[in-house]
């Protein structure tokens, strides 16, 4: 068995560090309570992609970076990614032949996992409890599902990502 050339890792650095500028772009207050998790969208999409190559360990790291970029508890988005990781990679071939209405609600139950985590880790660090805008992020992230994944699937085959 010959192993297949890795090519892309470098795309798929540069759009966790886009989906990262985006995460910290301004914006009024109106659209900071409905920013979705654009971390948390593009590891989706890599973890379904080339699961071989982005795992558990990367959106480890992509959360601890997050945690960084949103000065949040070191270990919080981290937690959350490593769990919404290990989910899509134990399905990445059942969600991949869905279409993308179908995969938006599963990427909508990923969404909501990552901020049901991160309430309880707020809660147990004695944090206020968050309102009902803090649940409008993961909807909006749903809402652009379908254009993300076409984009970054645009970019995985312009770049030639395996």
């Amino acid at each position: 068995m010959t192993l297949a050339p890795q090519r892309g890792g470098w795309v798929i650095f540069a759009s966790i560090v886009v989906a990262y500028m985006l995460t910290i772009v301004p914006l009024p207050e109106w659209g900071r309570l409905a920013r979705p998790e654009w971390a948390a969208l593009v590891l989706i999409y890599w973890c379904m992609a080339v699961p071989h190559r982005v795992g558990v360990i990367v959106a480890w790291l992509v959360g601890l970076g997050q945690d960084a970029v949103q000065a949040t508890l070191l270990g919080q988005h981290a937690l959350a990614y490593a769990i919404m990781a290990y989910l899509v990679l134990r399905l990445h071939q059942r969600i991949r032949i869905y279409p993308l209405p179908q995969q938006a609600l599963i990427v909508l139950l990923l969404l909501l996992l990552v901020h049901v985590i991160q309430a309880w880790i707020s809660a147990l660090v004695d944090q206020p409890t968050p309102g009902m805008a803090y649940w409008l992020p993961p909807v909006v992230g749903t809402l652009l599902w379908p254009w993300i994944f076409i984009l970054m699937r645009g970019v995985r085959r312009r770049f030639s990502v395996q």
